[in-house]
């Protein structure tokens, strides 16, 4: 009985010592007194009306507002994609990751590793970014350094993950 009771408490502490680095990540992440993932920008009042033709967008990438009647199909992408193709996937869900193309290729490769097995991702490259990863989903937005933990708690308030 002493035997199991020190196995499962070694096991508990464990555990513990292998969340904790996690808790701590997502505690950096998030503004205590709001909740809110740091830096999150937030948008309101945005068109959901579809309209053909190149549209001039508040935000880069945007994050929202009137789009293409056609959407672009979630996945990852070598070559930008369209705005307003992009703007529609995001009003049904998607969240839009975008990258500078220079960006180095280990963080490509983790953005691209976050799509797999994803049905509502989009990643692709978009030149002339403020920051070197934008991370985009309808009214809401995030700019990163780098692919790192603010992406998956990005992901994780949006229940993508």
């Amino acid at each position: 009985m002493a035997s199991n009771l020190w196995s499962n408490l070694n096991l508990c502490l464990r555990q513990a010592l292998l969340l904790a680095p996690l808790i701590l990540i997502v505690a950096a992440c998030v503004n205590p007194e709001t909740g809110e993932i740091r830096g999150l920008e937030r948008f309101e009042d945005l068109s959901t009306q579809h309209i053909p033709g190149p549209i001039s967008y508040a935000q880069t990438p945007p994050a929202g507002g009137a789009h293409s009647p056609f959407w672009q199909n979630c996945g990852i992408y070598d070559q930008p994609i369209p705005n307003e193709q992009a703007v529609h996937s995001l009003e049904h869900g998607a969240v839009w990751i975008t990258y500078r193309p220079t960006l180095a290729a280990p963080e490509i490769d983790q953005l691209r590793e976050l799509a797999r097995d994803q049905t509502h991702l989009l990643i692709s490259p978009y030149p002339d970014l403020s920051a070197p990863i934008v991370a985009s989903a309808w009214g809401v937005q995030l700019k990163l350094d780098r692919a790192d933990e603010a992406m998956d708690a990005f992901l994780e308030s949006l229940e993508v993950t």
